[in-house]
């Protein structure tokens, strides 16, 4: 692309630049090292009222690298992380990054199929595993290369009264750990006091080296894992940062983290830019708890918060929210699915920040677009693309669009991955000459500013027009009385579809009749719902993504 073809550039907020340096630093470790040194002193990761310094975060993953390589793991060894956030996630992360191990980030709510699948697929042959989960992995052990297990419990790190506490509630009161018994599984306690009797094993690091399978969410079917270089999240760290600073100054920085770490998007965000700006990270354990989070924004006053739009419409909608002081909210940013335009409007309104959308896939690593942060954002778009990164539209034919026609999003940039692990027809379909194909459907502004219409298979064809799931979505929610929507595409009989919309009440005395006048006054004809259905709650994936795939089955 030529400078005429990025105007995105234009608008970009003062003192972010077009490019990154790349090869500042050789590897993550290198990146994060310097980190945990200049903020030694510094709180890095609090749970449930427990603080760590990066001097604590540094010397405890520094042991569990040697652990693992006492153990026999060698650099290029996969190791499973599956806990939900807890202090274990970070030191657990930072020490196979140490070790040179690849890191595969696992859901805790995975079924014992899915767990298989991706221990399997990886190749693991060390996991730890919060012991709520344990269980379910002794019943598949058998059929994995997994030759460590490391376990670990919630309170296994706040402290001898605390922890213990807390592990008597979790065992024996609320019996969240079934019974296990997997011989030779060590403690994640265990394995750091073990590990300081040795040292790294000395191994040379590349740019070009894998250090994370980060696989799919599995929305629209199994997951796959994507291969992620040091170059891959170098830039990504170097792309997030660079667009945070304009609204950085040098006051130490309390990021909030509701999401999930495995997830791609916090684990890039807060696991991985955090340090660079030395930011004490409070982890929220269960988000779905949202009384957790609103307490954490009572005691913590968070600079920082970053979530998904479900979430923001949780939070909004919750007494207690209410009561929340903002005053020292600098930074909202929303990403992992399209954020409502009624969310982000009544978001702005309460916090007086506005939220950003950003956007961006797991094969980007994951960021490659967002909204500024200096109050130039607009809302209803995903924003512009990040420092040193391309994005257009293509039709069917991966030709280029003119600015503002409709077609798929594909990406260029250092982020983008090397490709799916284990997939090579996978990986040609998806990358395609240097660029990522997103399967997102959207179109480029005159601005530059990118606008996501919906997911390519989520598309409904209602006689012969495409109709986007989003678009109904986004119109039936500005609703006052719907909660939460979902659309999704059923046959009509003839060959084409018709829209059905299930709706989360808010109100319990809205109808159907209500819903379908206020999308009339919205949408042209045939994009209006012809069936309304009501459900208690919709089907989401643990980051708080609907499931249409779920709907459509159900």
């Amino acid at each position: 692309m030529t400078t005429d073809q990025r105007p995105w550039l234009a608008h970009y907020p003062a003192g972010i630049p077009a490019h990154i340096d790349e090869a500042s630093y050789d590897s993550v470790v290198d990146y994060l090292e310097e980190s945990f040194q200049k903020y030694a002193d510094n709180p890095a990761y609090e749970c449930m009222g427990k603080s760590l310094t990066w001097a604590e975060i540094d010397k405890k993953s520094t042991a569990f690298a040697a652990y693992l390589h006492m153990r026999g793991l060698k650099p290029g060894d996969r190791m499973a992380l599956m806990t939900p956030n807890v202090l274990q996630f970070p030191i657990a992360a930072y020490g196979a990054l140490k070790a040179g191990v690849i890191l595969v980030n696992t859901n805790p709510l995975y079924t014992e199929t899915e767990m298989e699948h991706q221990f399997s697929d990886s190749g693991a042959k060390a996991i730890v595993i919060l012991e709520n989960f344990a269980s379910k992995l002794q019943s598949i052990l058998p059929r994995t290369s997994l030759q460590i297990v490391i376990t670990t419990s919630v309170g296994e790190l706040l402290g001898a009264f605390k922890g213990k506490v807390v592990d008597l509630m979790v065992r024996n009161v609320k019996r969240m750990v079934p019974k296990y018994d997997i011989p030779n599984a060590v403690s994640f306690s265990e394995a750091i006091k073990q590990g300081t009797k040795f040292k790294i094993n000395t191994f040379a690091r590349k740019r070009s080296d894998i250090i994370l399978y980060q696989y799919t969410g599995g929305t629209t079917g199994t997951s796959k894992g994507a291969m992620l270089t040091n170059a891959n999240m170098l830039a990504n760290i170097l792309q997030f940062k660079a667009w945070l600073n304009p609204r950085l100054d040098d006051k130490p920085e309390q990021n909030l983290c509701p999401l999930p770490l495995y997830h791609s998007f916090a684990f890039c965000v807060c696991a991985l830019c955090m340090p660079s700006i030395g930011a004490n990270t409070v982890l929220i354990v269960n988000a779905r708890e949202l009384g957790t989070v609103i307490e954490a924004f009572k005691k913590k006053s968070p600079s920082i918060f970053t979530g998904v739009n479900t979430l923001f419409n949780a939070l909004l909608n919750h007494k207690e929210f209410e009561n929340v002081d903002f005053s020292a909210l600098k930074i909202t940013v929303g990403g992992g699915m399209a954020v409502q335009t009624a969310v982000a409007e009544r978001w702005h309104e309460r916090t007086g920040i506005p939220l950003c959308e950003g956007y961006g896939l797991t094969e980007s690593a994951p960021i490659a677009a967002c909204n500024p942060l200096d109050g130039t954002q607009q809302t209803g778009t995903i924003g512009m693309p990040v420092p040193s990164t391309l994005i257009r539209v293509v039709d069917d034919s991966y030709q280029p669009l003119p600015t503002g026609q409709i077609g798929e999003l594909q990406i260029k940039g250092p982020q983008v991955m090397l490709g799916y692990y284990n997939d090579m027809e996978k990986t040609a379909e998806t990358i395609r000459d240097g660029w990522l194909c997103t399967g997102d459907i959207g179109l480029m502004q005159e601005d530059g500013f990118f606008k996501i219409v919906d997911r390519k298979k989520d598309m409904i064809l209602v006689s012969g027009f495409n109709v986007y799931p989003n678009e109904i979505e986004d119109v039936a929610c500005q609703l006052p009385g719907v909660l939460e929507a979902a659309a999704i595409g059923v046959p009509d009989g003839t060959g084409s579809e018709r829209v059905k919309l299930f709706v989360v009440k808010n109100d319990k005395k809205i109808k159907e009749d209500e819903i379908i006048q206020h999308c009339r006054q919205h949408l042209t004809g045939y994009k209006v719902p012809k069936e309304i259905e009501f459900r208690k709650e919709l089907p989401k994936t643990n980051v708080g993504k609907i499931l249409r795939r779920k709907l459509k089955e159900s």
